[in-house]
C-alpha cells in the first residue's frame, strides 16, 4: 500500500476535485435565497441498516468548505446503525451547508455500503485464518475512499494502485513468453531501477503454481479461478513457501468453503463495484 501521507494527499484531492465539479462557478440556487450571513443547522440522518463509513471524510469535507462549521459526532466510523439514527450534527454557515451536502451524502453512502459488504464478508470469515482483500475494481477518482470503507468494515487493502505492487497476472504472463520468464524479467527490472516492491504472481492451474514455486522472490501466489479441490491441493503444494490469494467467482455463498481450503487471503472486487448504497440525509432542523 501507499503511505499515509500519499493516501491522505489522494483524499484532499478527490474532494478538491469533487467541489469543482459540483460547484463550479457557484452553488446559485443557495446563493440565490440565502442571505451570506444566515447561519443553520443539519443532522445526518440514517434510513438504512449496516456499517457506518465516511463520518471522518465527512468532516474533511466540511473543513474544505468552510473551516468554520462544527461537527458534533454521535456514531463513529466503523459502528453498526439502523434506521433512524443519527451520525452528527453540523452548525455553521446556511451556504456552506448546502455546498458540502451532496458530496458529503454521495461519499458516505457508498462508504457505508462498501464497509457493510465487508463486514458481511469478514463475519463470514469468522473463526478462520484467512482474510478479506480488495482490488483494483474501484470507481475512477474515489479510490482512496473506497479502500478507507474497507479498512472501516474490517478488510485489508491489496495494493493501492499499478505502482505498490508487482502482480503478474495471465496477460502479462503470456505476452512475457511465460511465468518464468515474467519473474525473472520483473526481478530484474526491480534491481535494475532500485524498486522494493513486493511480486504477486496469478496461477491458473496447479501445473502453473508448481513452475512459480522454481522462482524464488514470490511473496503471495494467487489461486485463481480455482475449485474447492484444486485450491486445497494448491496450498498444499504453497506450503510455507508464500502466501496464498484465492479470488474469481467467489461470494457469500462460496466464501467460506474457500477459506475452509486454508488460503492465507481472499480478494473481492465485490466489495467495491457491487454494493448498493446506504439511505443517508442531511436533514436542516
Amino acid at each position: 500500500m501507499i503511505s499515509e501521507a500519499q493516501f491522505q494527499n489522494e483524499l484532499e484531492q478527490i474532494i478538491k476535485n469533487a467541489i469543482r465539479e459540483d460547484v463550479g462557478s457557484g452553488d446559485y440556487s443557495s446563493l440565490s435565497c440565502i442571505p451570506t450571513t444566515a447561519s443553520g443547522k443539519a443532522k445526518l440522518l440514517v434510513k438504512d441498516n449496516g456499517i457506518i463509513a465516511g463520518v471522518e471524510f465527512a468532516k474533511m469535507i466540511f473543513k474544505h468548505v468552510d473551516a468554520n462549521l462544527n461537527i458534533e459526532t454521535f456514531i463513529h466510523d466503523g459502528a453498526a446503525v439502523n434506521y433512524g439514527d443519527v451520525v452528527f450534527h453540523v452548525t455553521g454557515s446556511s451556504q456552506s451547508i448546502l455546498k458540502a451536502e451532496r458530496l458529503v451524502l454521495n461519499s458516505m453512502q457508498r462508504m457505508s455500503a462498501i464497509a457493510t459488504k465487508t463486514n458481511t464478508y469478514v463475519q463470514l470469515l469468522a473463526g478462520t485464518k484467512t482474510k478479506i482483500l480488495d482490488t483494483r475494481k474501484t470507481t475512477p477518482g474515489f479510490r482512496a475512499c473506497e479502500k478507507w470503507a474497507v479498512k472501516i468494515g474490517g478488510g485489508e487493502n491489496h495494493r493501492f494502485a499499478l505502482y505498490d505492487m508487482v502482480m503478474l497476472k495471465d496477460n502479462h504472463i503470456d505476452f512475457a513468453g511465460g511465468i518464468t520468464q515474467a519473474i525473472a524479467k520483473t526481478k530484474a527490472f526491480l534491481k535494475e531501477n532500485n524498486l522494493d516492491l513486493k511480486i504477486i504472481v496469478e496461477a491458473r492451474t496447479l501445473d502453473e503454481i508448481k513452475e512459480i514455486l522454481h522462482s524464488d522472490g514470490v511473496f503471495r501466489i494467487l489461486i485463481d479461478n480455482f475449485n474447492y479441490e484444486d485450491t486445497r491441493k494448491a496450498v498444499e503444494l504453497i506450503g510455507n513457501t508464500c502466501a496464498t490469494e484465492s479470488s474469481g467467482n467467489i461470494n457469500e455463498d462460496t466464501i467460506r468453503r474457500y477459506a475452509d481450503c486454508g488460503v492465507d487471503y481472499i480478494s473481492s472486487g465485490a466489495l467495491t463495484h457491487s454494493i448498493y448504497n446506504m439511505d443517508l440525509s442531511l436533514k436542516a432542523f
